[in-house]
């Protein structure tokens, strides 16, 4: 079967996502702030909605949020189960959350990946899933794979996507994991685009001389990266969420300005 590549799909090339963790997990009564944010980024061409079933209420509150406007979006969630029933069971609630429908389904952490490939190829080619993904923060992470278990399942002939962090303080996948991406012609979405905020505040912030980088300047070194397709800002501001489009909108970054960011946090 000829896998369906993240490049494919015209919509994701390059752009903003909007990623889920620690902002969708919310109570009842809120649920209409992810609505107003989600209408926004629809609005202004946001397409793609990362979020998984361990982020507390995120994939319910999305669900709802997106409403009558899913067919608009394209869902990125994720499987984290070490057992084949345990991931199946957590597909079925996100086909119910999504009608019946999940763009790309990512393994996350690369936990259990090698129990549920058949299953995920199964559901592929029968439609209900789009794409197959895995996701990787660094070795062992939440009980999770390496960088080497990464690289066999890329090369596995499973996966169409993975989700990496990349920013100018996490950039080891720039060595070895980018160029692999590029050589199988994989789709690549960028998690912590800010380092959980170590970027704009704490110790991303400590040593860097003057002009520090911008947080739109940033979301732009990421998504410069030629070999980039989605960056995935997390947000519940508004405010948040424009000046996030406005900097995935602006021209590609030379690699000159990408390596004077990046000199800031060396």
């Amino acid at each position: 079967m000829q896998r369906r590549r993240l490049g494919s799909t015209g919509p994701l090339l390059p752009c903003v996502g909007l990623g889920t963790w620690r902002r969708f997990d919310l109570p009842p009564q809120k649920v209409h702030l992810a609505r107003q944010v989600v209408v926004r980024a629809l609005e202004n061409g946001v397409r793609v909605f990362d979020t998984a079933p361990v982020y507390g209420r995120s994939e319910e509150v999305l669900g709802r949020a997106l409403g009558g406007d899913r067919s608009r979006a394209f869902v990125a969630t994720k499987i984290w189960s070490e057992e084949r029933e345990g991931g199946r069971r957590q597909f079925e609630r996100q086909l119910r959350l999504f009608d019946g429908h999940v763009e790309l389904l990512q393994l996350h952490h690369l936990i259990g990946w090698r129990a549920h490939a058949q299953w995920l190829q199964q559901e592929r080619e029968r439609g209900r899933i789009g794409l197959i993904g895995a996701t990787f923060w660094r070795d062992g992470a939440f009980g999770g794979g390496t960088a080497a278990d990464l690289e066999a399942a890329m090369r596995s002939g499973i996966l169409d996507v993975i989700q990496i962090p990349l920013n100018p303080l996490e950039r080891a996948m720039e060595e070895r994991i980018l160029p692999l991406a590029q050589e199988l012609g994989l789709g690549v979405l960028v998690m912590r685009p800010y380092a959980e905020g170590d970027l704009l505040t704490g110790r991303g912030r400590q040593g860097a001389a003057h002009g520090k980088p911008s947080a739109e300047s940033l979301l732009r070194w990421g998504l410069s990266d030629q070999r980039v397709h989605v960056t995935l800002p997390a947000t519940l501001d508004p405010t948040h969420l424009m000046a996030n489009i406005t900097a995935g909108a602006a021209p590609p970054m030379s690699n000159a300005e990408r390596s004077a960011i990046a000199a800031h946090y060396d």
